[in-house]
């Protein structure tokens, strides 16, 4: 059992789209659907406060988990193990915005938060942390639980991006990143990679050395907001076209 703990990892690598990780995206999605299925029932106020509560309360357990994991094992570092990667930070942001029903934490949330985790679900970067570890169980239960916030509002709330919302949760990104960014040089971190690349493959490879990658990135986050700004774009235009057949339909007659 002691395995499944090890700060090392196990002797295997995660492997992308192996049983484990269909499983679980097929879990997320799941409960993402169930989610939209009982969004009215979820509209009662006990039922709606019961469950961004306890929604809240297990995100929030994930992320002292892991930090507890970290320290008692001895890998806790200042310079890696504080709460500053962006997933880490929208995972923190998602329980105030459960608590709160806060609509600015929700614009940065769909669009920064969500896009992020969607990425982390699927193409994890677990190294060694391969299932049944620890680490890949509690990876996938944050990066989960932050997409169902954001799906809360939207389904059940009723909250929705606007335009303005792109440029609003660009900016809160940009901030977030310059505080980061004197954390990192305060404690030698690489925290939202933004002193260095990664040691292992990803997206930064194709978007230049450093400090020319950060630039690309900017592009490909607001690219990623317009992605996920595009359904409620068209469905507002789709609802505009039909009230204006609506009316012309009534004239007519």
């Amino acid at each position: 059992m002691s395995q499944y703990f090890d700060i090392h990892g196990l002797d295997k690598p995660f492997t992308l789209f192996s049983v484990g990780h269909l499983v679980s995206v097929a879990v997320i999605l799941f409960a993402v659907l169930v989610l939209y299925r009982f969004r009215e029932a979820l509209r009662e106020p006990r039922a709606n406060r019961l469950f961004r509560m306890n929604l809240a309360g297990v995100v929030l357990l994930s992320e002292v988990a892991l930090e507890s994991w970290q320290a008692w094992m001895g890998g806790w570092t200042l310079d890696y193990s504080l709460p500053l990667q962006l997933c880490s930070i929208s995972l923190l942001f998602a329980v105030v915005m459960l608590w709160n029903r806060s609509y600015r934490l929700f614009e940065f949330m769909y669009l920064a938060g969500m896009g992020g985790a969607l990425q982390a679900i699927l193409t994890p970067d677990l190294g060694h942390y391969a299932f049944p570890h620890f680490r890949a169980f509690e990876f996938f239960v944050a990066h989960g639980g932050i997409v169902l916030a954001c799906l809360f509002m939207v389904f059940v709330e009723g909250m929705r991006p606007t335009l303005g919302s792109l440029w609003r949760a660009l900016l809160m990104l940009n901030g977030i990143a310059a505080v980061v960014y004197v954390i990192n040089r305060l404690t030698g971190g690489n925290y939202m990679f933004l002193a260095h690349k990664p040691s292992s493959a990803s997206l930064l490879d194709v978007l230049g050395s450093w400090p020319w990658y950060l630039v690309s990135l900017e592009g490909v986050a607001l690219g990623m907001f317009v992605v996920l700004y595009l359904p409620f774009l068209f469905r507002r235009k789709s609802a505009n076209y039909h009230e204006l057949a609506r009316q012309r339909n009534s004239t007519s007659a």
